[in-house]
């Protein structure tokens, strides 16, 4: 078949890149009738360059033009077949692409379903930064994907995933296409831990989804069977400068050399020359930002951020290229770039402990299932935090 998209990237070289010749075809397919100038607006191009790529499309015979701009059978089956839309709940579809709080109504039993999994994942390991995401976080991060065309009939790439985002990337594709239709979309999730890998492969199993797991420490650089494949990916890195650095360059090793596409990058909110410095590393790595969205994502018991975090949405461009090429070296987490020791106190006895890099108990994590050392109470109150150094 046909490739329409390839064909008229050839003929209209746009700054744009190809990524929005899809876009301005499914939006004739799923919108059939609309002038050239509203489908301009819808694919946030000048008139001049939507007209452009019309006339190339209806040349090829994927459009057609009279009382305004439709595909035509030939393009229609291009997007079933070859853009992965056939068999689509079109319903469903353009309700959540429409409304942004449509999941609410529409995805009630998902949601369900994915509290269910969400309960049985494993506990979060902080030193090397995990937290546990919300049922709703996640699922938004797909519904987000959606939204930015990167979900049907893409291939996705999840750098790090204690947040389950490919099970919900992986249902919320069940519920599009409620077929038993073998699917073109390829989810991969790259992580440290094992225990993460492991329960999203026997989630996936059970909910016959198709979610690959490697295990790969990102210190060093993504393998190479997941190099240079994929349309987007996910990110969630460690809260400091380089951790973010780092994901964003495994990441862009992943992606395919192409413009315009999408970086789902959550991240904690920061202070403005922290801020400034994030935008730096986006300048240095050649990613423009399409959107931030504050307060996007809730985290359970992630008080040091306030439970809450942005989504910044990035794109790649004619310079994208990953600023940490090799071997990672340097403090990673949040622990090793700013080591701190706490003082706890039992509840019950109220006994002060130690916990930090430096003592016997690294975590309040440890400390809870290991218990008061004298009295095994499980319950404990923060009396004081200062760097180790201090």
């Amino acid at each position: 078949m046909k490739n329409y998209i390839e064909d008229t990237y050839k003929q209209v070289r746009l700054q744009e890149g190809q990524r929005v010749i899809e876009q301005f075809l499914l939006a004739c397919y799923f919108h059939p009738g609309l002038p050239t100038k509203e489908l301009a607006r819808k694919v946030l191009l000048p008139v001049p360059v939507a007209t452009a790529i019309k006339k190339e499309l209806i040349k090829a015979g994927a459009i057609q033009q009279g009382s305004g701009v439709r595909c035509t059978a030939e393009g229609e089956a291009f997007i079933e077949q070859k853009l992965g839309f056939a068999g689509l709940n079109r319903e469903l579809y353009e309700k959540l692409m429409k409304d942004d709080e449509a999941w609410k109504t529409e995805l009630v039993d998902l949601q369900a379903e994915m509290e269910t999994i969400f309960a049985g994942r494993p506990q979060v390991d902080v030193q090397i930064d995990q937290s546990k995401c919300t049922v709703e976080t996640s699922l938004r991060r797909a519904i987000l994907c959606l939204r930015h065309q990167s979900l049907v009939g893409k291939k996705i790439l999840c750098v790090g995933d204690d947040d389950l985002v490919s099970i919900s990337l992986g249902l919320l594709l069940k519920r599009l296409f409620p077929g038993n239709q073998k699917r073109p979309e390829q989810i991969d999730v790259v992580d440290i831990d094992e225990r993460f890998l492991q329960y999203i492969t026997d989630v996936s199993k059970q909910k016959a989804l198709t979610v690959a797991c490697h295990q790969a420490d990102l210190r060093q650089p993504l393998p190479k069977k997941l190099q240079g494949g994929y349309d987007c990916f996910f990110t969630d890195p460690p809260y400091t400068l380089q951790g973010m650095a780092l994901f964003l360059s495994r990441g862009i090793s992943g992606l395919q050399k192409q413009k315009g596409l999408s970086v789902f990058l959550s991240f904690a909110h920061k202070y403005p020359d922290f801020t400034l410095n994030m935008q730096r590393e986006f300048v240095l790595a050649g990613l423009s930002v399409r959107e931030v969205l504050s307060h996007f994502n809730e985290y359970e018991a992630a008080q040091m951020i306030g439970n809450k975090g942005q989504m910044i949405v990035l794109t790649t461009t004619e310079l994208t290229a990953p600023t940490i090429k090799h071997s990672f070296l340097e403090s990673l987490y949040t622990g090793e770039a700013t080591p701190s020791k706490r003082e706890y106190q039992c509840k019950r006895c109220k006994r002060s402990i130690q916990v930090g890099a430096q003592a016997k108990i690294v975590t309040i994590e440890q400390l809870k299932k290991s218990g008061c050392p004298r009295c095994k109470h499980q319950s404990f109150e923060l009396l004081s935090r200062r760097r180790a150094q201090d």
